[in-house]
């Protein structure tokens, strides 16, 4: 029977949730199209289970902690108001929701044998979209337009992340996923925060705006391309990426935040990866084997800084190569000066915004601890 902890309701509505035991309570379901409230499946339920009739939840749908399961679907089902979960099913490996389209929430974890999707037809809204720790091959099935946030993680089978959505509201995270994962992003345009983790490439073509961070950590992709991308207002990370050679943003004006490259043990070289870059708004460090030229411009006095700096150029210390520090620019970039260590003297504090011009990128041969100090 479809009943509450307290009493048997009635098969179309509920004031909270009405549990299934078994396929023999779904025929009390069989002449509602909308069930108002929410459904979950019984813990000790061993029976396949499929909810052929109805055609929206305006609850959750709910399967979790249920080690018995092995089949479970919804031939009708359209929408779910609110979350559909599925949680420690050990043995689920059959899940068929062919006209399943819209969904409040997904949260998919723990599904040892569930290797494949059933939406046939493609789950194209969310809000927010949760999978971890499952043996999915596949997200064939998921396509959504719009989300707030999208979490994909430890999933060692899953090969391949591609979405349309155009704009995630929150956050989106992947990572610990297939060691060959390709996450493809084609039309997405805006963010909030981004972080790409244990991938093999990366694909942002269309990625204008990122109004929080950005950050790549320990991929496995040689090169990075985001062709549109003009500001990023957090924190721009480039860390630990062991085959990266390449960066390009080229039309990248402001990062509102700091900007970390480290311990990306093959990238010498990003003289022409940020050659529209003005300002950075908080701290600036780089760690690697960069062998270029390193030019600091700024607008603001930073005549302790470029000392500093210049006392470890040489061919056996940390700078190699061309060096260029200067302070006080009134367009900062415009400059071709060489090699300059020294400044008027003022106080770090009134260093807060570096502006870097469009050819000042930085080249540091052999290990930089932090460029801290600037700010």
């Amino acid at each position: 029977m479809l009943v509450s902890p307290a009493q048997t309701l009635a098969p179309c509505s509920v004031s909270g949730t009405a549990t299934i035991q078994n396929q023999g309570d779904v025929t009390a379901l069989s002449t509602c199209s909308t069930f108002s409230g929410s459904l979950a499946i019984a813990t000790d339920t061993t029976d396949k289970i499929n909810i052929a009739s109805v055609r929206a939840v305006t609850g959750d749908l709910v399967m979790e902690n249920a080690p018995n399961i092995t089949s479970f679907g919804a031939d009708s089902l359209q929408q779910i108001g609110g979350s559909f979960i599925l949680n420690n099913c050990q043995i689920l490996s059959s899940l068929t929701f062919p006209d399943l389209t819209n969904v409040g929430n997904l949260k998919f974890e723990a599904l040892p044998n569930l290797q494949q999707l059933g939406f046939t037809t493609s789950i194209g809204q969310a809000n927010t979209l949760d999978i971890q720790n499952t043996f999915l091959t596949t997200l064939n099935g998921i396509n959504l337009q719009k989300v707030s946030s999208v979490t994909i993680v430890n999933n060692p089978l899953l090969q391949a992340v591609n979405m349309q959505v155009s704009n995630i509201s929150q956050s989106l995270t992947i990572a610990s996923n297939g060691n060959r994962l390709q996450a493809s992003f084609p039309n997405l345009e805006t963010a909030q925060n981004l972080t790409f983790r244990d991938s093999q490439s990366v694909s942002i073509p269309s990625l204008a705006n990122v109004t929080g961070s950005l950050g790549f950590y320990e991929n496995t992709f040689d090169s990075l391309n985001t062709p549109n991308l003009t500001l990023v207002g957090g924190t721009l990370a480039f860390v630990s990426n062991s085959e990266l050679t390449n960066i390009s943003m080229p039309i990248l004006k402001s990062i509102g935040g700091g900007f970390q490259v480290q311990n990306n043990s093959v990238l010498v070289d990003l003289s022409d990866s940020f050659t529209s870059l003005q300002s950075i708004g908080g701290a600036l460090a780089f760690f690697g084997n960069f062998t270029s030229a390193f030019n600091l411009q700024s607008s603001a006095n930073i005549s302790a800084d470029c000392v500093t700096f210049g006392s470890k150029v040489g061919s056996s210390n940390v700078i190699k190569g061309k060096f260029t520090c200067q302070g006080n620019q009134t367009n900062p970039g415009s400059s071709t000066a060489t090699t300059t260590a020294s400044a008027s003297s003022t106080k770090k504090s009134d260093a807060r915004h570096l502006d870097i011009s469009s050819n000042a990128m930085i080249g540091i041969g052999s290990v930089l601890a932090a460029m801290l100090g600037i700010f």
